[in-house]
């Protein structure tokens, strides 16, 4: 690696479980965006409906990536999109409860 060149932090797709549903997004930090959307300054949905959970979370290399993927899983069924998010689910979920209100 040349200097001046780091590791590029990944962007993560990921599945919110909320009061009425379910919100999938795309963030390259993924513990303070779902904080943001747990203190209601996150997206338009997760103010109206806060999030319980965060069901599962799949890194990818770029922002593109990541979009065109997010994309791809809000054309699914809830059910789909649960299952999907079974199989990115976190190791350690805890730090997100700690962030929870």
């Amino acid at each position: 690696m040349a200097d001046g060149e780091g590791a590029r932090a990944p962007w993560y797709l990921y599945l919110l479980e909320c009061r009425r549903g379910t919100y999938a997004g795309i963030t390259n930090d993924l513990a303070r965006r779902y904080h943001a959307h747990c203190q209601g300054k996150g997206a338009r949905y997760t103010r109206a409906n806060p999030p319980h959970a965060i069901l599962g979370a799949q890194p990818f290399e770029n922002r593109a990536e990541a979009s065109r993927a997010e994309y791809r899983l809000k054309q699914q069924t809830p059910a789909e999109k649960r299952r999907w998010a079974a199989c990115w689910a976190l190791d350690d979920p805890s730090v997100f409860k700690e962030l929870s209100p």
